[in-house]
């Protein structure tokens, strides 16, 4: 159970922005995508380096992206942070913060350029608050995500 706990929270982020509100712009951040950010930064070992093949498979089915759109975004993403824990051996929540800001502008743009070049035809200043709100919620993601990894990590959890 506690190895799968943080694929079971990705997983459940994947699946929150379509409960919490329809829109016809997207407003709420991409949680899946956060607690993978967030998972991957705290615990560096604990996500293999392909998880992001079946993670960003499973947002695919819910965030209404073109079929693959995730699986490339996370997977790169994966492979981003796999280099900077790599090359940047001191970490810092600055630090960590500005990676994962790069990342989430990066995903998102992404995502919306492979919207685009399937068919739809949105302006970036569409994903303008969108790209806000996830900048300015990832520290509470990351702060849920060390909470569940402490409750990860008690004694009856390693079972």
């Amino acid at each position: 159970m506690a190895l799968a706990l943080p694929w079971l929270t990705i997983f459940l982020g994947s699946l929150l922005p379509g409960w919490v509100l329809i829109a016809s712009a997207p407003v709420l951040p991409p949680v899946g995508f956060l607690l993978f950010l967030s998972w991957r930064q705290l615990r560096p070992g604990l996500l293999p380096i392909w998880s992001g093949l079946p993670l960003g498979l499973f947002d695919d089915l819910f965030s209404g992206q073109p079929f693959g759109a995730a699986v490339l975004l996370w997977s790169l993403a994966a492979i981003v942070l796999e280099l900077v824990e790599a090359r940047v051996p001191w970490r810092s929540f600055f630090t960590e913060w500005l990676v994962a800001i790069g990342l989430i502008v990066a995903y998102i743009v992404m995502g919306l350029a492979l919207a685009n070049l399937a068919g739809a035809g949105a302006h970036i200043g569409i994903i303008l608050p969108q790209i806000v709100i996830s900048i300015l919620s990832y520290p509470l993601v990351g702060r849920l995500v060390a909470v569940v990894d402490r409750f990860r990590l008690t004694p009856f959890m390693a079972v």
